[in-house]
């Protein structure tokens, strides 16, 4: 029972922190590449920025940067803020390379001249002619989502009993000797985890063949 609780929030806390990121991600890159000029030197500057730290590290020191003795709920939206933030640079960047190769298109040159506004123009025009690859890219980042929540709550940074999770139901198991050889059932938080992120590789090349339209 407490791994299907502990799914709830492994589970959530991937869909959530993507569904943000991915967000931040498509309009900050979409408005990058379509604007240009200083916005867009502006905009790569801070996403090197961003990348240019190991992601597990930079998560690492966020999650240092709070005080250890929030609440479970507290912690949870910490992390969802946290992974968040450390996923939307990568997509703006692909992003606002997808749409500097899509401006100059005849559809967004008579969108511009039937004087429609920039911001309609990239999230009406430009963003949904790169939903095959967002799509996919967002079904393969829900495992780093999920293995970053367990990550932290795995050396006791992220969620903490009585609440459960897989990270923390794992953190019991490992290192204790006793607990492998005697309660191996301890470990199966840790084949949850590594079915979760398979199916969701699987998902998600099977989307981007389908979803490709070269391979058509």
């Amino acid at each position: 029972s407490r791994v299907l609780y502990g799914a709830r929030v492994s589970l959530s806390i991937g869909v959530v922190g993507v569904a943000v990121s991915f967000v931040l991600g498509l309009l900050i890159g979409g408005i990058s590449g379509y604007l240009g000029g200083a916005v867009d030197a502006l905009i790569m500057r801070l996403v090197e920025l961003v990348m240019v730290f190991p992601s597990f590290y930079l998560m690492l020191a966020l999650r240092a940067a709070f005080p250890p003795d929030l609440s479970s709920v507290q912690v949870y939206l910490l992390i969802v803020v946290i992974l968040s933030f450390i996923g939307w640079a990568s997509l703006a960047r692909i992003i606002r390379g997808m749409v500097l190769s899509l401006k100059e298109e005849e559809y967004i040159m008579a969108a511009r001249a039937l004087g429609l506004s920039n911001l309609r123009i990239v999230t009406r025009h430009l963003l949904p002619n790169t939903l095959s690859y967002t799509v996919t890219a967002l079904t393969l980042s829900v495992p780093g989502y999920i293995l970053g929540e367990s990550s932290l709550s795995l050396i006791g940074l992220g969620i903490q009993e009585p609440f459960p999770s897989w990270g923390n139901m794992l953190s019991a198991a490992v290192g204790n000797l006793r607990i492998l050889t005697t309660a191996p059932w301890m470990l199966i938080p840790g084949f949850c985890i590594f079915i979760t992120v398979m199916a969701f590789n699987f998902l998600g090349d099977g989307l981007r063949t389908v979803l490709d339209p070269r391979s058509r």
